[in-house]
């Protein structure tokens, strides 16, 4: 299936290229025949990441993330997620007065939020380096919203998230013959 129709389906399934996103851009990272091998499997991947060129700092996709787990450096981790998480529902400000602190040799940190008028303070497990996947877990709560709910395309160590309705989750599963996307778990 052309790069394109696949573009053009996921689109319809509320997962459109960013605003000035181009083919060109999916086109750097990656050579057309990857994408074209097996349809919808390089593309959802690459909705999530950042254009591999300058300028930085632009996704390829409003509504979708590349989250590598093993992504805790220390203060601002988890800042920097839930920012992402705000970004893919479309809520960039949804969680204000951010903050958090992670000490990794102390095996200490928290992640503190106001959300719908309520100040929010998580603590945050440290195992290494690694995201404390229930923490994010509450920071989805928080965000899912209108009948759209995250939802997660598995990849080792990693995951793809979505912020979807369920006919459009439903729908992309079968378009790409397996289930390759299902609610984050929380």
């Amino acid at each position: 299936m052309r790069l394109e129709d696949q573009l053009d389906t996921l689109a319809g399934l509320g997962l459109p290229l960013a605003v000035d996103r181009t083919v060109d851009e999916l086109l750097h990272s990656w050579p057309r025949e990857a994408y074209e091998r097996e349809p919808f499997d390089l593309v959802l991947f690459a909705l999530g990441c950042m254009v591999e060129d300058e300028p930085w700092e632009r996704w390829f996709c409003d509504r979708a993330w590349h989250f590598d787990t093993e992504c805790v450096r220390g203060q601002g981790s988890y800042v920097a997620i839930a920012r992402q998480l705000c970004r893919i529902s479309g809520r960039p400000d949804a969680l204000s007065g951010l903050r958090d602190h992670v000490d990794l040799g102390a095996e200490e940190a928290w992640i503190e939020y106001t959300a719908d008028g309520r100040r929010v303070n998580w603590p945050v497990e440290v195992r290494d380096d690694w995201a404390d996947l229930m923490v994010v877990g509450y920071l989805i709560d928080e965000l899912e919203h209108g009948g759209r709910r995250f939802h997660v395309r598995h990849n080792g160590q990693a995951m793809t998230l979505f912020f979807l309705d369920e006919q459009a989750a439903v729908r992309l599963n079968a378009l790409a013959g397996e289930q390759v996307v299902s609610p984050f778990p929380g």
